[in-house]
């Protein structure tokens, strides 16, 4: 699957994709709750997703999204982040991936392009998930 390279391409990225991530939720006026998180924490959260996108968009079950993403919610709440701000994180996540990729992965070729459409599908369905769960979990 041709997906598969992207995504092997934003893994090996995660470090660098984590770090940029973190300084946007920082600034962001809409993610503004998570100032209280220390900037290495935010950007291991982010680098649990990033490093393993793999697995959570081919691997992982209904169940393993909906527990992870409820806890991480609860930790989340309990810090003080607002469901509203904790979503547009989640949003700016999904987001900082596609603005990585355009700059990253140009298809040259109908095939490329149909595999950057699979995973534009695949990175939706997965943080569609994620944001419902979250919100189940708050």
């Amino acid at each position: 699957m041709l997906a598969i390279r992207l995504v092997h391409l934003i893994e090996k990225h995660s470090d660098a994709l984590s770090r940029g991530l973190a300084v946007e939720i920082r600034k962001s006026d809409r993610t503004s709750d998570f100032r209280k998180i220390p900037p290495d924490e935010l950007k291991l959260a982010a680098t649990e997703v990033y490093r393993k996108l793999g697995e959570w968009l081919l691997q992982k079950t209904e169940s393993d999204i909906a527990g992870r993403f409820k806890v991480i919610a609860q930790q989340r709440a309990a810090e003080g982040i607002s469901l509203h701000q904790f979503v547009w994180a989640l949003m700016l996540t999904r987001d900082h991936l596609w603005k990585f990729l355009r700059r990253e992965a140009f298809a040259d070729t109908a095939v490329e392009l149909h595999g950057e459409l699979e995973l534009h599908q695949l990175l939706n369905q997965f943080f569609d998930r994620a944001v419902y769960y979250a919100i189940v979990g708050y």
